[in-house]
């Protein structure tokens, strides 16, 4: 729980992007004392909570601000971008609680949204845990308790309504149930060793013996197209967040120590701005499609995608541009591109990007008609 009770994000005036931008600022300025093995940044969750952040993904008719709900999913986009900005750690926790409550508005019953989104509204924070240690994964017995664990949980320990997955006895397809737990309980992080993303949080959390708070849809629904890997367009745009620290982070070495001058400095900077502004607008067109859902599920999951492979690319070239224009200095503790940089080669690491980059290519080879038309909605 937060340590000062939340803001309501429906009071009058309540912007969710000037909050995110708030946030941003301070968690930029905490970011490094926090990036520690054991670090998490519970000061910022606060200051999210404080500001109507925990809250805003809930829809407006139920005592959030809608966020993320068409037309406002370019107001999400924002506020992902500049959390990711201020800290990826803190970005990829904000995500995770983001993903948790659109699933909840999407497959819950109205008991269960009444619940979840009462939980969200009074500052807990929420998390999706999906992946489990081999063999084996988590188990709802006939008794109603669980039996297993989830792995590279993030915000382990600090999530306090984890979103899981879970198969009954007999059953092949998952469902979604909502724990609760208390801080600092069950959590594991001794194996999360990163090189970055130290601050995050992640490890492994039992939940042997725990009741679910409630049942969230129906089997596999989890998994259920285009939301299931269409929702990777928020962590490319959190993504964004920390190609633009490292951008900043750069720039202003450059500035500082007057080396803006030489023309190879600027064309790199120039070829890192072109590729900041591609990713920029991948991430704002994915999150309109996505928010929209006029198009065949198949390809705004390849258009999906799409954009975090073009993140990704946009922030491996920053990165190596940038530690090139720096040199030595930006691998030295203090700098401040040396974190930044740490933190966003570990969070550009998702899963299977070979598989993505080829079924979109699949997607769009099958396709009938132009390529220009593939990713527009029918008028």
């Amino acid at each position: 729980m937060p340590s000062r009770p939340a803001a309501t994000p429906s009071e009058p005036g309540r912007d969710p992007v000037a909050a995110a931008r708030r946030v941003a600022g301070l968690a930029a300025s905490r970011a490094d004392a926090q990036d520690r093995d054991d670090g998490f940044p519970a000061e910022d969750v606060a200051d999210l909570a404080w500001g109507g952040l925990l809250a805003a993904p809930v829809p407006a008719g139920e005592g959030g601000a809608g966020l993320g709900d068409a037309p406002g999913a370019a107001d999400l986009a924002e506020v992902l971008r500049l959390v990711g900005s201020g800290s990826l750690a803190l970005g990829r926790v904000y995500e995770g609680h983001v993903n948790a409550l659109q699933l909840v508005a999407r497959f819950a019953d109205p008991e269960a949204r009444r619940a979840l989104f009462a939980e969200a509204r009074a500052g807990h924070l929420f998390g999706v845990w999906n992946t489990e240690p081999s063999p084996g994964g988590l188990v709802l017995g006939a008794d109603g308790r669980l039996t297993g664990a989830k792995t590279f949980a993030s915000g382990a320990g600090h999530v306090t309504r984890a979103l899981v997955t879970a198969r009954r006895p007999g059953e092949t397809a998952p469902r979604m149930l909502v724990v609760a737990l208390e801080p600092g309980a069950r959590a594991d992080l001794s194996a999360w060793r990163a090189q970055g993303m130290r601050a995050s949080a992640t490890g492994t959390v039992d939940l042997t013996g725990l009741a679910p708070l409630r049942l969230v849809g129906g089997p596999d629904d989890y998994h259920r197209q285009p939301h299931f890997s269409g929702g990777a367009w928020r962590f490319a745009a959190v993504q964004l967040g920390g190609i633009e620290a490292v951008f900043e982070a750069w720039r202003g070495h450059l500035a500082r120590t007057g080396r803006g001058d030489d023309p190879h400095q600027l064309a790199r900077l120039g070829e890192g701005a072109i590729a900041l502004e591609g990713a920029r607008l991948f991430v704002a067109r994915a999150a309109g499609l996505v928010a929209d859902g006029a198009l065949p599920a198949e390809r705004i999951v390849a258009f999906v995608d799409l954009t975090r492979l073009a993140v990704e690319r946009a922030g491996l070239e920053v990165l190596g541009l940038a530690q090139r224009s720096v040199g030595l200095q930006g691998f030295l503790r203090g700098h401040p591109l040396e974190r930044l940089s740490r933190d966003l080669a570990t969070y550009l690491r998702q899963p299977a990007p070979d598989r993505a980059l080829t079924g979109a290519a699949a997607t769009i080879l099958a396709a009938e008609g132009p390529v220009a038309a593939l990713f527009r909605a029918p008028r």
